[in-house]
């Protein structure tokens, strides 16, 4: 492909260009009927859609996820475009960026403390532990999880600053919120004070921000609950993008503008 990061901190248009280029947003990868399945088993309430939150029985209907899915990803609005192509609209990607990095310029100015996790480690990992090195200059405190946790899929475990699940020696992808309840219940029980902020991506930033603390995060096109969260104020900030393209690197220019939104560099 051949799309090198941009050395540096990009301006707005060049990251828009970037991500459009890297096939972050814009033209992605994830083709219009895997989007539309998804959003079907959403609202037919299989829960691994879910990603640790609790929708009830407010999207039932997938025209509704669709109708969110459009306004806050850019996916198609047409319910009757079934394959094909779909598309992130890069300028709501930046956009929620820039919202994100405000929440986190808050939690920079506060000092808060902050918890990072994954549940996509072969593409947002760096993304993640770039963020928490940040804002630990800063002079926020990065929560540590504690030690020992499991969960069925795996163990939970804390790799450059961020929560991952791990099995078999492994770093596992996973919807699942049960590794951010692992590391939550553990904290309320050991009498420490939960999170200030969680970043993160699927049922990791779900689950906390179901729990009632400030949630921010990634998500895909094809992963809408944590859009729909955001809609209905469960979640803070979700930017749509592609959570695992060619290569982990094409993120940086990124995480460079969000940490510079923040002012954080």
């Amino acid at each position: 492909m051949g799309a090198m990061p941009i050395p540096g901190t990009p301006s707005r248009a060049e990251l828009v260009e970037h991500l459009v280029k890297t096939r972050i947003a814009g033209d992605v990868a994830t083709p219009r009927e895997n989007n539309l399945s998804h959003y079907r088993q959403l609202s037919n309430g299989v829960r691994n859609f879910w990603l640790g939150l609790e929708l009830g029985d407010r999207w039932t209907d997938e025209q509704d996820v669709l109708a969110v899915m459009a306004e806050r990803v850019g996916v198609n609005d047409d319910p009757e475009y079934r394959y094909g192509q779909d598309t992130i609209d890069p300028e709501l990607t930046v956009a929620a960026l820039e919202r994100l990095a405000a929440r986190l310029r808050k939690a920079a100015d506060s000092k808060q403390r902050v918890l990072f996790a994954t549940g996509h480690p072969g593409g947002l990992l760096d993304v993640h532990r770039a963020t928490a090195a940040a804002l630990r200059a800063a002079g926020c405190e990065i929560v540590v999880i504690p030690d020992g946790l499991q969960t069925d899929e795996g163990y939970v475990m804390q790799f450059a600053d961020v929560a991952v699940l791990e099995h078999g020696a492994t770093l596992w992808h996973t919807h699942s919120g049960e590794p951010m309840k692992a590391i939550l219940t553990a904290m309320e029980q050991g009498g420490r004070a939960l999170p200030d902020l969680v970043v993160a991506d699927h049922g990791w930033a779900g689950y906390a921000g179901q729990h009632g603390i400030d949630s921010v995060g990634y998500a895909d096109s094809n992963d809408p609950a944590l859009f729909l969260a955001e809609a209905e104020g469960t979640v803070q900030v979700t930017v749509p993008l592609d959570d695992h393209v060619v290569s982990p690197r094409y993120y940086d220019p990124m995480t460079a503008y969000l940490l510079s939104e923040a002012g954080l560099t």
